[in-house]
């Protein structure tokens, strides 16, 4: 069962997302929340598996919502929810710690299988959309960039396995590659995730991109 908090400033919303996720039964809504503030109280509670958060609320938005929820709580992943669909929303929402986005639009079987692949641990978004963004809205690292910090606990290999991530290369075509199996890519993933302090693939990507591990267009 996925415990679930609702984060949105309407209340039509959060009474249509909890018939859709009750009605499925794999699902369990742990609290609602009209604003980010109360939102980010919320999940320090209740500690939900996913958090549903809306973009423009009062008090706090969902931007600096879904920030502190990801410094407060690490287990709780948060999935963005919203009817506006611009870049410049999503890449903030990347950046701020959450794990995938999704528009209130979406047909209902998409969301509830949006909700779990964020628990499970993946991101939502696909990779070239989440490339997408980043070559958008990062100016491109100067020279030499790719020496940051961050990078230097990682093997040769883990940069490696790093950069084909920040290319959109899944697993599988990681493996083929590298010549190695899936559940070995799975553990350098894991293992550079850990390092790294990340959450999940799509921080990945952005930060290859910051240090200037991968440059737009290239």
């Amino acid at each position: 069962m996925i415990s679930v908090l609702l984060a949105d400033d309407q209340e039509l919303i959060r009474s249509g997302l909890r018939t859709v996720l009750e009605t499925d039964g794999g699902f369990t809504v742990l609290g609602e929340a009209a604003n980010g503030q109360t939102a980010v109280e919320q999940v320090d509670v209740l500690a939900p598996d996913v958090a549903l958060v809306d973009i423009r609320m009062p008090e706090l938005d969902g931007i600096e919502a879904t920030r502190q929820i990801a410094l407060r709580a690490p287990g709780t992943r948060v999935l963005i929810l919203t009817t506006y669909d611009l870049d410049e929303y999503v890449y903030a929402a990347l950046t701020a710690g959450a794990s995938g986005f999704m528009l209130k639009s979406a047909p209902t079987a998409q969301l509830v299988q949006g909700i779990r692949v964020v628990a499970e641990g993946a991101a939502l978004l696909a990779p070239s959309l989440t490339m997408r963004l980043v070559e958008r809205y990062l100016a491109s690292p100067a020279p030499g960039a790719d020496g940051h910090p961050a990078l230097r606990g990682l093997t040769e290999r883990e940069r490696e396995v790093l950069v084909l991530v920040a290319r959109g290369r899944s697993n599988s075509e990681i493996a083929a590659e590298l010549f190695v199996s899936e559940a070995t890519v799975k553990t350098h993933v894991n293992h550079l995730l850990a390092k790294l302090a990340l959450r999940d693939r799509v921080q990945a990507v952005v930060l290859a991109y910051e240090c200037g591990l991968v440059r737009p267009g290239r």
